[in-house]
C-alpha cells in the first residue's frame, strides 16, 4: 500500500543519475530495502543513524530562525542531496527535527497503524508506504532516481495503410531525421514479419540484442541498459527482430522495453504491423502520435479505413500522411477526409530511395532530400505541439 501525504517527489535536478538514501536502524526492513534496491539497479547510502541537519529553531533573544548546533553545520548532508530518502518508521520521531525536503517515503510495515500517517506529516514526508504490498512502486521510484529520468521521450507509431504503403520508409526516415537534428533518437521495429529494419537501415550484422533477447522481460527494464544493448546505426539505436523463428513477444515483456525506452527521452519512433495483437496493442497505449501511411487509391483508402477503425479503438491521436502518385479525383485533402483524420502532408517521392538503400544509406538522406525535408517539419510540430518533449533527450 502507498499513500500521498503532500507532493509528489522531484525528478533528479538536471536528469543525473543519483544514489538513494535509506535511514533505518530496523535490520530486516533494511534487508527489503536494499533488495528492492538491487531490483531497480541503484546503489543506496545507508544510515542506521540519523545523518540530518536539524531545522532552524527561533533564537530566544531575537526571535529570527538560526540553525541548532550540528556537526553537520555549514554543509549539505545526505539528507538534503539525495535525491529519494526512504524513513523507516523505526526512526520517524527521531528525524521529525530535519530540515524539510520533497522527495521523501515513510516505510512501514504494521497495515494497521494509523498512526504512521501523522508522523509522516511531521517529518514532511511525501508519501506513505508499506511493505510488501508497496515493493512495486517503490522498485519503480527507485529506478526512476537511478535513471535520472525527465521528459519522457516523444513516441510516434507509423503503420500502412495498406501492405507495401511505405510505412517502413517512412518511420525510418523519422528517426535518421531525429538523430541528425541532435536528439537521442530510438527506432523500434514492432512488425516480425517485416524483415527487421536493421536490414533497411544497412546493419543486419551490427553488434547488440533484438527483440527475441527480450521475450522473458518482466516489471520493469532499465532505460540506459536497453539504450546501450541494442545496435547503433546512424546516431540513433535500433531495436530490430533476427532472423530467427521467434516471430513474438509477450505483451508484457513489449510493455516493459518500449516504457524503459520512453523514460530516456528524446525521440522513440515504431513501426507497427498492420495487426493488431496484445503487443501491439501495448505499444499503441503508449503512443503519443500515430501516423497512417496512405497511398493516394481508392482500394488503399478502403483498407485503410479498417485499419484506423482498429487503431483508433487505442490510440487517440491518428493523423494520415498520403503518398502518391494520386488516383483520378484524388488528393491529398481528400484522402484525409474520407478517412476522418487530420492530415500530416503529403509524403514525398524520393528517386534514387532504392538505389540508396541498397548501398546501405538509410531512407532520409541527403539530409536535403525531400523526405528528409517532410519529416524535420513533421519533428518542428510536434515537438512545438508537446511543448517540446523530446527536446531533452539528446
Amino acid at each position: 500500500m502507498t499513500g500521498t501525504i503532500t507532493h509528489d517527489p522531484p525528478p533528479t535536478a538536471g536528469g543525473r543519475q543519483g544514489a538513494p538514501l535509506i535511514v533505518t536502524e530496523d535490520t530486516e526492513l533494511l534487508d527489503d530495502l536494499l533488495r528492492l534496491c538491487a531490483a531497480a539497479g541503484a546503489t543506496p547510502e545507508v544510515h542506521h543513524s540519523v545523518p540530518v541537519t536539524p531545522r532552524a529553531t527561533p533564537s530566544a533573544l531575537t526571535g529570527t530562525a538560526t540553525p541548532s548546533a550540528s556537526p553537520a553545520s555549514g554543509r549539505r548532508t545526505g539528507w538534503e542531496t539525495a535525491p529519494l530518502v526512504l524513513v523507516g518508521d523505526d526512526v520517524a520521531r527521531r528525524v521529525r527535527g530535519a530540515v524539510r525536503r520533497r522527495g521523501v517515503v515513510l516505510v512501514g510495515r504494521d497495515q494497521d497503524d494509523s498512526g504512521i500517517w501523522q508522523r509522516a506529516v511531521e517529518i514532511g514526508a511525501d508519501h506513505v508506504l508499506m511493505l510488501p504490498d508497496g515493493e512495486e512502486w517503490l522498485v519503480d521510484r527507485i529506478a526512476d532516481v537511478a535513471e535520472g529520468v525527465g521528459r519522457p521521450a516523444l513516441t510516434v507509431g507509423v503503420i500502412g495503410g495498406r501492405g507495401g504503403a511505405g510505412a517502413s520508409t517512412l518511420a525510418c526516415a523519422l528517426a535518421v531525421t531525429s538523430a541528425r537534428e541532435g536528439l537521442r533518437s530510438l527506432l523500434v521495429d514492432a512488425d516480425p514479419m517485416g524483415g527487421g529494419l536493421d536490414v533497411l537501415l544497412g546493419g543486419e550484422t551490427a553488434d547488440g540484442l533484438r527483440w527475441p533477447a527480450f521475450a522473458a522481460s518482466r516489471g520493469r527494464v532499465g532505460g540506459g541498459a536497453l539504450e546501450e544493448s541494442l545496435p547503433e546505426l546512424h546516431s540513433l539505436r535500433v531495436l530490430s527482430w533476427d532472423r530467427g523463428d521467434c516471430v513474438a513477444v509477450p505483451a508484457q515483456a513489449v510493455r516493459a522495453v518500449l516504457a524503459a525506452a520512453r523514460r530516456r527521452g528524446g525521440t522513440v519512433v515504431v513501426d507497427l504491423p498492420r495487426r493488431i495483437d496484445d503487443g501491439v496493442a501495448e505499444v499503441l497505449a503508449q503512443l503519443d502520435i500515430g501516423i497512417l501511411v496512405v497511398p493516394a487509391e481508392l482500394r488503399a483508402v478502403a483498407a485503410a479505413g479498417r485499419v484506423a477503425a482498429a487503431v483508433g479503438m487505442v490510440l487517440r491521436d491518428l493523423r494520415v500522411a498520403v503518398r502518391g502518385p494520386y488516383a483520378s479525383g484524388l488528393d491529398d485533402r481528400e484522402v484525409a477526409r474520407l478517412l476522418g483524420l487530420p492530415l500530416v502532408g503529403e509524403v514525398p517521392v524520393e528517386s534514387g530511395l532504392l538505389r540508396a538503400t541498397e548501398s546501405k544509406r538509410p531512407p532520409g538522406t541527403p539530409s536535403r532530400g525531400p523526405l528528409a525535408r517532410f519529416c524535420r517539419g513533421f519533428w518542428e510540430g510536434a515537438l512545438t505541439e508537446t511543448g517540446g518533449r523530446g527536446g531533452s533527450g539528446s
